[in-house]
């Protein structure tokens, strides 16, 4: 059985097929077309993933979609009726939803062949359904609680089950209006960082504040005795107004979430380009630290219902990891899955999954361990792109190496002695963290690397940390815990002897963005980290995303692109290595 799973019309566009219950590939559009989080039809994700498993669209047993139209309906539909949203508003949803009920139709469009050679059916996943199944149903666990959280996904923002072996029981959820998501969207907005999937920055930012107003942010969001919580949706716009939503063909826009009400609480909104000071500071603290209580108040009722150690969690809010890595101190859960991408693009794997396990009543037989289901390309392709750049005439040096050793050796040396490197090895990560095949890298020991890193690639906020890919077998002489992270999706405490050691990736808390590195999941990049351990002592690297404002590179072009415009001191392609000759650049 083939399944072809769609993210579609929605933020984070995303391709996946599952053969007989295995994921051999997903990709985002974003990584392909280059505009961040893509909303729209993921075409070029969908030929690429039909290309890689060398099969054609007619091949296709079911079009699995992480949005079902039908699902609450009755509830849409009163809410439409009581509330007097806006008519642009009602019809920007209305396109949207039928965009997603003709989604057959608009892919044989989009390949230029005939809808009837398409004979797969389509199977619309309820968008949480689809959250789920993108941890549970690929956790190594045969029973774990689950727990989604996010924005908003077919009138839900909270969903919570139980999984066990391949079926997921749903005990209840939380409709529209209330979503952990908006409140903190909402906030983001607040604070100036108004560009989808901005909430991150604002999580790096409240380590640097006091949550002095935890009281107000209290009366916004609040606790409920049945372990789930409600906002108080005077201070937003969603709930009486409905908010502009544009998700076509593009980077998504959500218009203004909050009303004058918070403006009132809190004072003037902070302008995009304004300075950060303590007051904006000390609102991220209180924002964060709100979210986390109300967080773990969802998961403790969780666990005293379900009674079980293990947990699985997906959703846009998963994303926050300074919370995830607190989950097993503020709560009796043992085991914790997080997928690789817990956000929206996940949920082209969570349908194909759910649908497959569906139809298929056979044993689960797939476990994601790791994250490289991308593209690959061959040492031609990458040759044939050096070519083209003619980088030789523009003062670079390109060299081949063909043996491992010596490539990961000759890169841990260019780190040791303080150069950038940007390395890009085999197939592209799923998710939005480079987890070691499109990365860049620097030496972790010098403070003064953020800012060099900032200067000359990154351009990121001065608050925003960056974090450690540390060897498996030495997280507990480092962190103040001992556990595989290998989707850098929690934050843990850096132990206080180890930090004045590796200031660059050592944040203002004394916290990390966990890696783990393990010689199974990735040899190359396992084996470049021991090099550099062999070097300094030191088994971690500094790792941050290989991009520059833009999607994390995909292909040989767009990481020599990313090279070539910005300061990078040398490119590690596959066993190509191309340095800039300072005599003549």
């Amino acid at each position: 059985m083939i399944i072809l799973g769609l993210n579609a019309y929605h933020g984070d566009s995303a391709a996946c097929l599952v053969i007989d219950g295995i994921v051999v590939n997903a990709i985002e559009e974003e990584r392909i077309n280059r505009i961040k989080h893509w909303a729209g039809l993921p075409i070029e994700s969908i030929k690429w993933c039909l290309s890689d498993a060398k099969i054609n669209i007619s091949d296709i047993d079911y079009i699995a979609v992480s949005r079902n139209p039908s699902a609450h309906l009755h509830k849409k539909i009163l809410r439409a009726l009581t509330k007097t949203p806006s008519l642009s508003f009602l019809k920007n949803r209305l396109s949207n939803v039928a965009k997603v009920s003709e989604i057959k139709s608009q892919i044989a469009e989009s390949l230029n062949t005939d809808v009837s050679a398409i004979k797969a059916e389509v199977e619309n996943v309820e968008h949480h359904l689809a959250h789920t199944g993108s941890s549970f149903l690929v956790s190594p666990y045969s029973e774990a609680a689950c727990v989604t959280v996010d924005g908003f996904g077919d009138f839900v923002s909270v969903m919570r089950g139980i999984g066990k072996d391949n079926k997921i029981k749903i005990l209840d959820w939380i409709e529209f209006p209330h979503s952990l998501g908006i409140f903190y969207t909402a906030l983001t907005q607040y604070l100036g960082f108004w560009n989808y999937g901005d909430e991150y920055k604002v999580m790096g930012l409240s380590a640097y504040g006091r949550p002095v107003y935890l009281n107000e942010m209290k009366e916004i969001v609040k606790p409920k005795d049945n372990g789930l919580f409600e906002l108080d949706t005077s201070f937003f716009l969603h709930d009486k107004e409905g908010v502009e939503m544009v998700w076509e063909n593009g980077q998504p826009v959500i218009d203004k979430l909050f009303s004058d009400k918070l403006i009132e609480k809190f004072g003037k909104l902070r302008d995009k380009n304004e300075e950060i000071t303590e007051h904006h500071q000390n609102i991220a603290s209180s924002v964060q630290t709100v979210y986390e209580e109300i967080f773990f108040h969802i998961l403790n009722d969780t666990y005293k219902k379900t009674k079980l150690e293990n947990l699985t969690l997906a959703g846009g809010c998963i994303q926050n990891s300074l919370a995830n890595g607190k989950i097993t101190e503020k709560t009796l859960f043992k085991n914790i899955y997080i997928p690789p991408a817990s956000y929206d693009a996940g949920t082209a794997i969570g349908a194909a999954m759910v649908v497959w396990n569906t139809k298929c009543h056979k044993p689960r037989r797939f476990v994601m361990e790791h994250s490289y289901l991308g593209p690959a390309f061959s040492k031609d392709e990458i040759e044939n792109q050096i070519s083209k750049h003619a980088l030789e005439g523009k003062g670079h040096l390109t060299e081949l190496i063909k043996d491992e050793t010596i490539l990961c050796q000759k890169a841990a040396k260019y780190i040791e002695e303080g150069k950038i490197i940007g390395w890009f090895q085999s197939r592209t990560e799923f998710g939005p963290r480079a987890l070691g095949n499109r990365s860049i890298l620097v030496d972790p020991r010098h403070k003064e690397m953020k800012d060099i890193l900032n200067e000359r690639i990154k351009r990121r906020e001065w608050f925003r940390p960056f974090a450690p890919s540390i060897l498996e077998e030495k997280v507990s002489e480092w962190f103040e815990q001992d556990s595989s992270v290998p989707f850098m999706e929690k934050v843990y405490k850096i132990k206080n002897e180890k930090q004045n050691l590796i200031p660059a990736v050592c944040h203002v808390d004394g916290t990390g963005r966990l890696h783990t590195v393990s010689y199974k999941s990735n040899q190359k990049f396992y084996n470049l980290i021991n090099e550099f351990y062999k070097l300094t002592s030191i088994p971690m690297l500094l790792n941050t995303s290989f991009n520059d404002n833009e999607p994390i590179v995909n292909s040989p072009k767009d990481a020599l692109g990313c090279f070539l415009s910005t300061k990078m001191d040398v490119l590690i392609l596959g066993n190509f290595v191309i340095a800039r000759d300072k005599k003549n650049v």
